[in-house]
């Protein structure tokens, strides 16, 4: 197993923080300040690094600073005893840069997975409430980190869904049909398709059993909860089921038939959690699905991902939060990010615990205690 931490971090015009250098902790790394102080900045400035990208913004050039024309976001980690030096800098009319000790990379996919990340904040709550599309998105997220192939096919996947609605939308409004110019797209759907459904059909093995685990840890209750793989593939091969369904795409104008259907159906003593579940038991799940998420990615890649946890003391019970803190604290996890809005909270719940440091933070300036 690898052993991975962030050693320092450095911010220049990320979001609303002008400038900022931190040397942080292997363990408990603590953000403390009032809403909108720019606690959460920092942990998005570590996902940053981690994933290449924001967990709040997909815009990259709304992460810059209002009035400046650039942002640098910046750290370094120690990877086995190695240090690896990560720079991600953005002009406000230009081209995200990401090097890796010096090195240009040439494509940001390259990046995702060496230095892997497990977040969980208080936006996470629509994975269980939301539609299907952010459940396939957090899937998604989790093996894109372990799969460097799952993603290109991932990417490639949703290349081809483009084009092939695009000609369903062309075919209507011309009142034309060409069956070998679809085919063309049916058949790259068909085989990225394919191999993501397999891949995901996998993974989730290990995840569902890791995942009723941790709710079992978290919730302290007997009740019986679910986590079920929902796919159309389970119906037969894609490339069958696509052909089968060209009439009903034709009318909808749309591909209605793929792994952009499916979902994770999650229940709660054999009925939708997210329709009768309590928040209790929501809140549960979401923070189970995250540690199985962790797990997973610790056991397959062989690092120990980082932990961000947001604002999560505020979102769950005591009883609840003292579960999740004794499980974090143990052996098996790493380096973890906290946000929090009361000092004294923070420090009441870390008081037992070892390598703790705490960095207040108010109006996008940083502080140590």
């Amino acid at each position: 197993m690898q052993y991975m931490h962030l050693k320092q971090l450095s911010l220049v015009n990320f979001k609303n923080i002008s400038g900022a250098d931190m040397e942080l902790g292997k363990k408990f790394n603590c953000f403390v300040g009032n809403n909108g102080s720019g606690k959460t900045t920092v942990l998005d400035a570590v996902h940053y690094l981690s994933m290449c990208k924001s967990f709040l913004n997909s815009i990259d050039s709304q992460n810059i600073k209002r009035e400046q024309p650039f942002m640098v976001v910046s750290g370094t980690f120690d990877k086995d005893a190695e240090d690896q030096n990560i720079h991600c800098a953005l002009k406000r009319e230009g081209k995200k840069q990401f090097k890796r000790n010096k090195k240009d990379y040439a494509r940001l996919i390259d990046h995702v997975g060496l230095f892997p990340s497990v977040i969980i904040a208080p936006t996470d709550s629509d994975i269980i409430n939301g539609g299907s599309e952010l459940r396939r998105k957090f899937l998604d997220g989790v093996i894109s980190q372990l799969d460097r192939e799952y993603l290109e096919n991932l990417v490639q996947y949703n290349k081809a869904l483009k084009q092939r609605n695009a000609l369903l939308k062309y075919f209507r409004e011309n009142r034309t049909f060409q069956q070998e110019s679809l085919d063309v797209w049916d058949a790259q759907l068909s085989q990225h398709g394919q191999l993501i459904y397999e891949r995901r059909k996998t993974f989730l093995q290990d995840f569902i059993e890791a995942f009723s685990s941790f709710y079992k840890t978290i919730s302290g209750s007997l009740e019986e909860i679910g986590l079920e793989y929902e796919s159309q593939l389970a119906e037969g091969d894609m490339l069958s089921l696509v052909k089968e369904n060209v009439a009903k795409d034709r009318a909808a104008t749309y591909t209605t038939i793929g792994i952009h259907k499916d979902d994770l159906g999650l229940a709660i003593n054999g009925v939708a959690l997210k329709k009768f579940g309590s928040q209790g038991q929501q809140k549960s799940a979401l923070v189970a699905l995250k540690l199985a998420q962790f797990k997973v990615m610790h056991h397959k890649s062989g690092i120990t991902p980082l932990l961000l946890l947001d604002d999560i003391f505020d979102k769950l019970d005591d009883d609840r939060v003292g579960q999740l803190l004794k499980l974090v604290s143990g052996k098996a996890f790493g380096q973890i990010f906290i946000t929090d809005t009361h000092p004294a909270r923070v420090a009441q719940l870390l008081k037992d615990k070892k390598d703790v440091r705490v960095f207040p933070i108010s109006q996008g300036e940083l502080g140590t205690d």
